[in-house]
C-alpha cells in the first residue's frame, strides 16, 4: 500500500519563496505533524512525504498512491483543495486534516473524501484500516491526544533538506488570546510529552540546529517551568546541546535558573509575542498575561540577552484600539525593549478563533469569497474591516514599521548591541540572518499588497486602495549584498 502525505504551499507567503530569497532556507521547517503521522503508520504502508515548500513535485509522474493525506493551515487551504481534487480525479481517496479542516470540515468535505478533526494520533490507525477496506468515514473525531502516545516523528523521510530539525514537547495553551486558534484546536490545558520521549526523538534528528515548534515551550506556571528545567537538564546530561530556538511567553526572562539551563542546553534565540505596545491593545486581543507584575520589557529582554540568547518579537497591526501612527509606535517600542529582530503581522480572523466569530457576526470580514480568499489569510494581508484603519492605512503602518526598524543603520546598531551583550558568534549570526531575511521579505510582501490593490474584493475596497499612497516596491538591486525568522 502506498501513502502520500502532502504539505501544500501558498505562493502568497514570502517565506516560501526560497528561490527568490535564499535566506528563507533558514525560515522554513519540516511539516512535523505529517512526520508524526508517518511514525504512526504501519510498515505495510510505503510512506512518501511531499512538502511543496521545497518545490512542486510532478504529481503526474509519481506512482499512483492508494491513499493521500493532506494537511493545511487556513492560508494553504486553496492549494490543498487543488491537490485533493487532482488525486480524487485519479480515483485516489483523499483524507484532509489539520487546523483548517478541523474548523471548516464541511468545506473540506467538498474537496476530500474524509476529514480528520482535531489531533489525529488517536484515530490515524483507524483511518488507515478503513482505507484498506474501502470504507472511509466522512469525519473522524481525533479530539485531544494523550501525550505519552505520540511516537517519534519520521525525521528520516526528509533528512538533508532543511536547516532546522523540528520537535514538539508540549501542546495546548491556557491564554486563549482572541486571535489565536491554538486553544480551540489543542485545548486550554498545557500538556507535556514525557522528557524521555523527547530525548529519544532528539537523538533521531540529524540537523545541526533544532526548532522547538511548541506554541509556548515553557508555559506559564511553576510546574510548567519545572518540566522545562527537567528537559534542559536531560539535554545537557545526554550531550544533546545543539543550537536551538523556540517560542515562549515573556516570563522566560523571570527565572535565572531556567535561563541558565536553556543557555547551557543550546538555546540561541527565543520568539516572544509582545502583540501591542499599548495596554489597550493587549486588553483588546486578550493578551493580559503580558500585563502581569507590571513588567518592564526592556529588563526582561536584557536578562535573556545576557545569557547569550537573542530575542525576536512579534507585534500586530489592526487591533481595534490601533490608530494612525501605530507602525511608528511599534518601531519605537521594539527599539526601547532592545529586541534583536521583530515582525509585524496584520490582525487576521482565522477560523476557530474568538476574533473570527466576533468579526463574522459583525459582518466585518471582507475577504470572504471562500475558499479562494483563504490564501490571503497569511497574517500579512488585510482581510477584514479594521475599526480605525482602512486597508491602505494598515498596509502603510506595516511598511512604516519596516522602513524604520529595518533601515540598515538600525540593523547595524542592533547587531553591535547584541555582540556586546551575548558574546556568542552563533547567536549573532542567527540574529543577523533574521534581520536581513525580514528586511528582504518585506519587498515581496509589498508586491503582494500591490496585487491585492489590483484585484480587490469589492468596489469599496477598490476605491479605498486606489486612493491610497502605498510606498512603491524597492528595486530588485536592493537585494544585492544582503546576506540573510523564526518560529
Amino acid at each position: 500500500m502506498r501513502l502520500y502525505l502532502v504539505n501544500p504551499d501558498n505562493p502568497v507567503v514570502s517565506l516560501n519563496q526560497v528561490h527568490w530569497n535564499r535566506l528563507n532556507t533558514y525560515r522554513i521547517w519540516k511539516p512535523l505533524g505529517l512526520l508524526v503521522l508517518a511514525g504512526l503508520t504501519p510498515p505495510e504502508w510505503e510512506v512518501t512525504l511531499l512538502d511543496e515548500n521545497l518545490g512542486h513535485p510532478d504529481y503526474q509522474r509519481l506512482p499512483k498512491p492508494d491513499l493521500v493525506g493532506v494537511t493545511a493551515f487556513t492560508s494553504q487551504a486553496p492549494r490543498a483543495y487543488e491537490v485533493a481534487e487532482m488525486y480524487r480525479a485519479m480515483g485516489v481517496p483523499v483524507v484532509m486534516g489539520g487546523i483548517h479542516a478541523t474548523f471548516c470540515w464541511d468545506e473540506a468535505l467538498e474537496h476530500a473524501d474524509s476529514v480528520v478533526a482535531g489531533e489525529a494520533e488517536s484515530v490515524w490507525g483507524q483511518v488507515l484500516a478503513d482505507a484498506r477496506n474501502h470504507a472511509l468515514r466522512r469525519v473522524y473525531e481525533g479530539g485531544i491526544s494523550a501525550m505519552d502516545t505520540i511516537p517519534p516523528a519520521r525525521h528520516d523521510l526528509l533528512h538533508g533538506r532543511y536547516y532546522f530539525g523540528s520537535v514538539q514537547t508540549t501542546r495546548g495553551c491556557p491564554l486563549n488570546c482572541t486571535f489565536c486558534s491554538v486553544t480551540a484546536f489543542n485545548g486550554g490545558t498545557f500538556r507535556h510529552r514525557p522528557v524521555a520521549d523527547v530525548i529519544r526523538e532528539l537523538r533521531l534528528i540529524r540537523e545541526k540546529v533544532i526548532l522547538f515548534v511548541d506554541d509556548n515551550l515553557i508555559g506559564t506556571r511553576e510546574d510548567h517551568l519545572a518540566y522545562s528545567k527537567d528537559l534542559f537538564r536531560a539535554m545537557i546530561r545526554e550531550g544533546l546541546t545543539r543550537p536551538w530556538i523556540c517560542q515562549a511567553t515573556v516570563n522566560f526572562a523571570d527565572d535565572d535558573e531556567l535561563l541558565d539551563l536553556a543557555s547551557r542546553s543550546g538555546c540561541q534565540g527565543v520568539f516572544i509575542g509582545f502583540e501591542s505596545p499599548t495596554v489597550e491593545g493587549l486588553m483588546a486581543v486578550g493578551k493580559k498575561f503580558n500585563l502581569r507584575k507590571e513588567r518592564e520589557f526592556r529588563g526582561s529582554v536584557r536578562r535573556i540577552q545576557r545569557h547569550g540568547m537573542c530575542v525576536v518579537g512579534s507585534f500586530i497591526v489592526g487591533i481595534d484600539t490601533d490608530r494612525r501612527g501605530i507602525g511608528e509606535a511599534i518601531a519605537r517600542a521594539a527599539k526601547q525593549y532592545g529586541i534583536d529582530a521583530a515582525n509585524v503581522l496584520i490582525l487576521t480572523p482565522l477560523p476557530g478563533t474568538k476574533l473570527y466569530t466576533e468579526m463574522e457576526r459583525a459582518g466585518r470580514i471582507r475577504s470572504n469569497d471562500y475558499p479562494k480568499d483563504w490564501k490571503y489569510y497569511t497574517l500579512t494581508c488585510p482581510v477584514a474591516d479594521y475599526t480605525n484603519l482602512t486597508w491602505a492605512e494598515v498596509v502603510e503602518e506595516v511598511n512604516r514599521f519596516n522602513d524604520r526598524f529595518y533601515a540598515y543603520p538600525q540593523i547595524l546598531r542592533r547587531m553591535l548591541h547584541l555582540a556586546r551583550h551575548t558574546r556568542s558568534l552563533r547567536t549573532f549570526l542567527f540574529a543577523l540572518v533574521a534581520n536581513l531575511s525580514y528586511r528582504s521579505n518585506q519587498l515581496l510582501d509589498r508586491r503582494t499588497y500591490t496585487t491585492r490593490v489590483q484585484t480587490p474584493n469589492s468596489i469599496a475596497a477598490k476605491a479605498e486602495v486606489e486612493n491610497a499612497a502605498l510606498p512603491p516596491p524597492e528595486p530588485p538591486f536592493a537585494l544585492a549584498g544582503q546576506p540573510g525568522g523564526t518560529t
